[in-house]
């Protein structure tokens, strides 16, 4: 066997730029963090979000529903200080970022279950999504009108849910009598299947999502499977006025208590500011921000409860071409995150070698490491860390 090891000029950069012309490209996987659907009620700032989030004016923001015809997707950069540190250190000619994917997806109303305003359509969109995230309205505004006539955050959040808990219950209830039929003659994966679906109807029959089924471990594949709506992680993005957009208001607050309630994520921001400082050379938003008391972009805050809500970690790989970022799940082993590089990394693993994004930037780099001991040879058992410095030595 022979051990295959792609130069970049430092023992802590493998990327797959590097080996174009090594390993067939058709095998790369794209490192992308997740894709996030946004969704809400028409005219909550659902594409004045999308806008500033990717810095395009793609997605019309127009006063009226369904001003969004087709989903709009696009892709952003995860801000990472850590990936400028170690760029500066390693002397990196280019710096890659990892990159997450937001799909702008029009306004929802009462009755899309069954078709009302652009209905399944919209909501197969949605089916397609890693998670959610919910732009809820806590703004008041004479001039922008609202679907429902009245600022009602929970109200809001009622409405979207139970079109997606409606959705889901009549995909199962069209699937679980066959199913139900099968199962009864002894085929042991017809009653898997069943009763996996029974327990996802008795839930949602009670008003609750699918997401709080109880689910084993060893069923979350399945349950993916299934392409339930409600399954779905939810972010609760609150859009306040630009006076609230640091601490938030009394809206804000009342969704920040429904999304603790059910273990859910919420942020606040500024849909309007994050707009205004999306158009900003680089340079002069930390200015903005400084003025309206802001110490991030809106952005940032929408990625780490992203992150958090998907259970997504960072490990990066440096070298003199490069830096860069890599997304992962919480847990993932050492094997499984070279195959995020490329699928012959994983499938060849020998080890990795390690050092922790701490112990990179305190003794000054990978040699730096190395010589306070800080520098480890991890096996097919590692689970990776998130900070993690890596370079993957795999069987050609």
């Amino acid at each position: 066997m022979r051990t295959l090891t792609i130069d970049t000029g430092s023992p802590l950069g493998v990327y797959a730029s590097d080996i174009r012309g090594v390993l067939p490209l058709s095998d790369e996987i794209d490192p992308m963090g997740f894709k996030c659907g946004i969704v809400g009620l028409p005219n909550v700032g659902k594409s004045t979000l999308f806008n500033a989030l990717t810095q395009t004016a793609a997605a019309q923001a127009a006063n009226y529903p369904f001003c969004t015809i087709e989903p709009n997707v696009g892709d952003v950069a995860v801000p990472d200080p850590r990936l400028d540190a170690l760029a500066k250190i390693a002397g990196s000619k280019e710096i890659i970022p990892t990159r997450l994917t937001f799909v702008d997806i029009a306004g929802l109303v009462r009755g899309a279950s069954k078709g009302e305003g652009l209905g399944n359509q919209f909501l197969a969109n949605i089916r397609e999504c890693d998670a959610i995230a919910h732009v809820v309205r806590c703004f008041e505004d004479g001039d922008i009108t609202h679907v429902e006539g009245k600022i009602d955050p929970l109200s809001d959040i009622e409405t979207i849910e139970t079109e997606l808990m409606l959705s889901d219950l009549d995909s199962l209830e069209k699937r679980i009598v066959p199913l139900e039929k099968k199962a009864k003659t002894g085929d042991k994966d017809a009653k898997e299947a069943f009763d996996l679906m029974h327990r996802c109807l008795l839930v949602l029959r009670e008003g609750k999502p699918a997401r709080t089924a109880k689910i084993a471990p060893e069923e979350q594949k399945a349950f993916a499977a299934l392409g339930l709506l409600s399954s779905k992680p939810v972010l609760y993005v609150c859009n306040v006025e630009e006076a609230c957009a640091d601490k938030g208001n009394a809206f804000s607050d009342k969704v920040m208590a429904h999304a603790a309630s059910e273990g859910a994520v919420a942020v606040v921001v500024s849909a309007k500011i994050e707009s205004e400082i999306a158009v900003l050379p680089f340079g002069e938003q930390k200015d903005y921000l400084d003025a309206v008391g802001l110490e991030e972009p809106g952005l940032n805050r929408v990625i780490r409860a992203g992150y958090a809500l998907l259970h997504l970690v960072t490990y990066f790989t440096v070298g003199p071409k490069e830096a860069r970022a890599w997304t992962i799940e919480q847990g993932t082993r050492a094997p499984q995150a070279a195959g995020v590089i490329h699928t012959d990394f994983e499938k060849g693993f020998i080890r990795s070698e390690t050092v922790a994004y701490a112990d990179y930037v305190a003794f000054n780099g990978e040699a730096g490491a190395r010589e306070a001991g800080k520098f480890r040879l991890e096996g097919k058992e590692y689970v990776v860390q998130d900070g993690d410095c890596l370079h993957f030595r795999f069987a050609n």
